[in-house]
Parts: structure tokens; sequence; C-alpha cells
């Protein structure tokens, strides 16, 4: 077990990095929906949603009602209903209702990503391992924006949500380069997010479970197309 919590630390640990930089930002948002530094970083320790929490702040500052604020959090947090699917046929067999709930708590792109790539059955430890680092850092990240923010030039700010992206694709290239069936559904989700913003009107959120909802069942069917020449 404590080989496995080492291990998911170490492989949190530049998603952890990523978060410091893309929560910054949204310390930002908090402070202008007219939270404290501290409340911030408290809405980012309990719910660890990244562009839930965008929405929700957004929502917040532009005054709307709770009940069109919940609906919004539902249709951008809907991917993570898969997701959590997805994890509960990958994690081992033998982990208890306890240990699942755990995982469970901190969801996300980015975690869900290391945790499904991982070869053979998802240990709890390693994932706990990964919420060890990276929650800490998006709490931190969230106070340090709310805090600091007001103190950097616009320039610097705008640039910091650079960072989101490029973590990501830190952590996809690595399982896409050693399986063409990975490779093939990260281009199919480009290409179908890109057609599905520019001929709807749907939002970035609902746009990412219906091209999860759809790509997730035809992933099902294609073959493995593992590549066992690449490093």
């Amino acid at each position: 077990m404590r080989r496995e919590l080492y291990q998911g630390m170490r492989a949190g640990l530049p998603v952890a990095l990523g978060y410091l930089a893309v929560s910054f930002t949204l310390g930002l948002a908090a402070t202008r929906a007219g939270l404290t530094a501290a409340q911030a970083a408290l809405a980012s320790l309990l719910t660890n949603t990244s562009a839930g929490q965008f929405a929700g702040f957004s929502a917040m500052a532009a005054g709307v009602s709770l009940a069109e604020t919940a609906f919004t959090q539902v249709v951008v947090n809907l991917r993570y209903v898969l997701m959590s699917a997805g994890l509960t046929q990958k994690v081992a067999r033998e982990a208890s209702l306890l240990e699942r709930l755990l995982i469970a708590f901190d969801v996300t792109d980015e975690l869900f990503a290391l945790g499904i790539s991982r070869e053979g059955r998802l240990q709890p430890a390693f994932y706990y391992g990964m919420m060890l680092v990276s929650i800490p850092c998006w709490a931190l990240g969230t106070f340090l924006g709310a805090a600091l923010g007001a103190l950097l030039p616009e320039v610097l700010l705008k640039a910091a949500g650079v960072a989101l992206y490029a973590m990501f694709i830190a952590v996809i290239v690595p399982p896409a380069r050693r399986s063409r069936k990975i490779l093939l559904v990260c281009l199919a989700a480009m290409a179908m997010s890109w057609l599905l913003n520019a001929l709807t009107g749907l939002s970035a959120g609902l746009r990412v479970a219906v091209v999860a909802l759809a790509l997730s069942g035809a992933a099902a069917w294609l073959p493995d197309g593992k590549e066992g020449g690449h490093a």
C-alpha cells in the first residue's frame, strides 16, 4: 500500500503543479464573486471541479438564481458521472465501498486520465497518492489567486489559463503513444468537439458530456491496437 501511495504521489505531482497555476485564475474569479481568500480556498478543498467552480463563481458574480446555478453545475459536471462509471470498472475488485467513496471525492479530468490509463487494476492507494498532492495545490493556488491576484499585471493573469491545456496534453500524450486506440479516441474527441462548437449552440460542459458519452461507447468496440515499439 505504501508503495502504491508513493507512486500515486509521483504520478500526480505534474498535475498538482499544473493545478497550482490554473487555480490561481480561479481565485480571481472567486474574488469577483465576493468570496474572501479563505472562502475560495475552502471551496477548492471541498469541490475540485475546475470548470464547475468557474461556472459557479461566474453565476454568483452575475447574481443568477440558485436554481439556474444548480442547473449549470449539473450540465458542466455531467462528465464526472461517466468518469466515475469508468473508474468503478478499473478499481481493484477487492476495494471496499468506503475506498471507492474516497476516490469519488476527487474525480477530475486529469486524475481520471492517470487512473484509467494505469496498467492493470487501479489500487485505491495509488489514487489517494494523487489526491494528496493535487488537492492541496488546487486549494493553495485558489487562495493565492484570491489574495494576490490584484497585484499582478493583466497579461500574466491571462497567460495562466494556458497551463490547463498544457497539463492535460502532458497527461494524455504518453498513453496515446502506446495505444492507437487511445490516440484515435483523442483525435475523434477533438474533431467532434470542434464540430459541435461550430454547428450547435451547446455549452462547453454539455459538449464534453456528449463527446464522452458517444466516444466511450464507440471505444468499447475498438481493438486495443497497442504499439510495442514505442518507448
